[in-house]
């Protein structure tokens, strides 16, 4: 069964067509890329996947279900902005998700934590953008999803932690699990995709596996990037 299926999904605000008759499928075990420019459409998607937002035509199911109640047990969402209390301590924010998530394991983000050098009794309105990055991604890495949906999360920190973001992802989704991440700055990401969908006025200009894309264009996916988004 596919984690993800957005099949023909349109989506307008009053007038202006957002994201336009959009299909695509995520299979397990796949890290995929959601690639497109600023204001293209990209986190309108991520939300309605995550029933934020209601779709106008088409459907998207999540391991089969429907947006809603269910879909919500099993996707960990990481969105573009922090919704967190930043008179919070990281520790009342592990509270916080236990007691909302109850796929959530607390002893794993306590590990996360210390491997990315946090104390947990730091209060979040002292923290740097880039400290309050790793903690929320701490957070929704401590589930255990099916789907890990990750909006910008490399957006305004700087290299090392990128670094820290990277490899944090990669070694804590679960096995059977799938990743969806976007960016509009794709050579931070391009090491660790197996698939892309290139997003341009919402719509999907390519997708595919991004070994293959590789091969038959003889480019990065950067470069392919350039080349079919102008």
């Amino acid at each position: 069964m596919n984690i993800l299926e957005v099949k023909n999904v349109k989506k307008a605000f009053g007038k202006a067509q957002i994201i336009d008759d959009v299909s695509f499928e995520i299979k397990p075990n796949r890290i995929v890329g959601l690639l497109g420019k600023n204001g293209c459409g990209k986190t309108t998607i991520l939300k309605m996947i995550n029933d934020l937002y209601t779709i106008d035509e088409g459907e998207i199911l999540v391991c089969g279900n429907t947006v809603g109640v269910e879909s919500k047990k099993v996707i960990s969402f990481l969105p573009e902005r922090t919704y967190l209390d930043s008179e919070l301590k990281i520790y009342e924010a592990l509270d916080y998700f236990k007691t909302f998530y109850s796929d959530f394991d607390k002893e794993k983000a306590l590990k996360l934590l210390n491997d990315l050098n946090l104390n947990p009794n730091m209060r979040l309105s002292k923290m740097s953008k880039g400290m309050k990055e790793k903690v929320q991604l701490a957070l929704v890495m401590s589930r255990n999803a099916k789907l890990y949906i990750l909006d910008e999360p490399l957006g305004g920190v700087d290299p090392t932690t990128r670094d820290y973001i990277l490899k944090t992802i990669l070694s804590n989704f679960n096995d059977g699990a799938s990743l969806l991440i976007t960016t509009h700055i794709i050579s931070d990401v391009e090491s660790i995709l197996d698939d892309v969908i290139f997003l341009d006025n919402g719509k999907i200009i390519l997708h595919g596996d991004a070994d293959k894309l590789r091969q038959s264009e003889n480019a990065s996916i950067n470069e392919i990037f350039r080349r079919v988004i102008k």
